[in-house]
């Protein structure tokens, strides 16, 4: 069952957040007028690698800010989904997703302010069993 929320351990989730890797060569500025939407964690092969945990927003969403030069593309498996990280830190950024391509999914422990940690009972979509891997 998705969760979306408003706030993140009384951290107020703003209708244009900053999202920002670990270093700061990679900034956004998101769209989150309705708050964190979608809060999931994934066990796909590289979700549960990566462990992050990711919301939506629109591909409109997303602007970013600096460091579009610093931002690498991973695709595998069925080369559909779009994985970005900074190729500084190393930081996972954004993914377009597979399941839904006019979204972008996004690493929430990226947001200025946001403790992810912070977030109870966050569910585990199932990426082993993705309806496009079935042939």
């Amino acid at each position: 069952m998705p969760i979306n929320l408003s706030s993140v351990d009384g951290v107020k989730i703003n209708p244009q957040h900053r999202l920002v890797c670990h270093c700061g060569a990679v900034e956004m500025l998101l769209d989150l007028p309705e708050g964190l939407v979608d809060v999931r964690r994934c066990d796909c092969s590289l979700c549960r690698r990566r462990g992050a945990i990711a919301a939506s927003v629109e591909l409109a969403g997303i602007k970013i800010i600096k460091g579009q030069d610093k931002l690498k593309l991973y695709q595998f498996n069925t080369m559909e989904a779009k994985h970005y990280f900074c190729s500084e830190c190393g930081i996972y950024t954004h993914h377009q997703r597979r399941s839904n391509p006019h979204q972008y999914g996004f690493n929430v422990a990226c947001l200025d302010g946001i403790n992810p940690l912070k977030i109870a009972q966050i569910p585990t979509y199932d990426g082993v069993n993705h309806p496009r891997d079935r042939s």
